[in-house]
C-alpha cells in the first residue's frame, strides 16, 4: 500500500516542460549575474526546505522594491518582456506564457522585503543556478496571511514549522507579527492540531505569551465601531 501511494504521488507531480526549465534557468542565471540581491521563494523554496514537491506554474523570487525596478530594466535590456503587474508588490519577467514573478511586498499587509531578509539566507541550486532562499522566518511571514478560497498557504506554514523549527527566529517572527499576533496564534494552533505529536516544535514561551494576550484581551471591551479585517486574508472574500 505504501508503494502504491508513493507511486501515485510521484506520478502526480508536474515537472516543468523543457521550454519552461530553459526559461527559468536563463532568468535565474542572469539574475545571479546581475549582482542584484534576490531570494527564491514559492514552491521551489518550499521543496528545498521540506522535500515537498507540487505542481507550479512559475518561479517566485523576492527582492527589495528598488532592486526589482533595476531588475526589470536589466532584463528589458536583454530582450525580455517585463511588466509591473501591481506597483504595490508584484513585478514580472515574461516570455510568451512563461514568467518569473518578482515580489517586493504582500498585497494586503505590509510585509516588504528589507536588507534583513538577506542575512544568513541559505543557498540552493535550481535549474543549474545558485540562488539564495527566503529564510524560514520570512518565509512564514510571507505566507501566513494568504488564506482565501482560491489559495491557502497554511499548509506551507505548518510544513515549514515541522521541518525547520530549529532555524526559525521565533522572537523575530513575533516582532514581525506584533500587530497581528492573533494570526500567529491561529497558525500555531493549526500546527498543533495537524501534528499533535510534534507540539514541541513551537517554543512554549511563545505559546504562553500569545495565550496570555488572548486572556488579557477577554477582559477589555472590544472596538467601539464595527471592524472587519478579513480583507487582510482575502480582498475578494470579505
Amino acid at each position: 500500500m505504501d508503494t502504491e501511494v508513493a507511486e501515485r504521488k510521484k506520478s502526480s507531480l508536474i515537472k516543468p516542460s523543457p521550454a519552461a526549465e530553459a526559461f527559468y534557468s536563463e532568468v535565474l542565471r542572469l539574475m545571479a549575474k546581475s549582482g542584484l540581491p534576490f531570494l527564491l521563494s514559492g514552491t521551489y523554496a518550499l521543496s528545498s526546505y521540506t522535500g515537498i514537491d507540487r505542481p507550479t506554474k512559475d518561479v517566485d523570487v523576492f527582492a527589495k522594491a528598488g532592486d526589482a525596478l533595476k531588475m526589470l530594466h536589466y532584463f528589458k535590456e536583454r530582450g525580455f518582456d517585463v511588466e509591473i503587474v501591481d506597483e504595490r508588490w508584484l513585478y514580472r519577467i515574461t516570455r510568451g506564457e512563461l514568467f518569473v514573478d518578482v515580489i517586493t511586498n504582500m498585497p494586503t499587509v505590509t510585509t516588504h522585503v528589507t536588507d534583513e531578509w538577506f542575512v544568513n539566507a541559505p543557498e540552493a541550486e535550481l535549474f543549474g543556478a545558485k540562488v539564495k532562499l527566503v529564510p524560514p522566518t520570512q518565509f512564514i511571514w510571507s505566507k501566513i496571511f494568504v488564506a482565501d478560497h482560491h489559495r491557502y498557504d497554511g499548509a506551507d506554514v505548518a510544513h515549514m514549522i515541522l521541518k525547520k523549527h530549529d532555524e526559525i527566529d521565533w522572537q523575530r517572527l513575533l516582532s514581525h507579527m506584533e500587530l497581528y499576533w492573533e494570526v500567529l496564534l491561529m497558525a500555531l494552533l493549526n500546527f498543533r492540531f495537524i501534528y499533535p505529536s510534534e507540539r514541541h516544535c513551537v517554543p512554549r514561551w511563545l505559546l504562553n505569551e500569545l495565550l496570555e494576550r488572548l486572556h488579557d484581551q477577554a477582559d477589555v471591551k472590544g472596538p467601539g465601531r464595527k471592524v472587519c479585517r478579513g480583507r487582510i486574508f482575502s480582498p475578494r472574500d470579505y
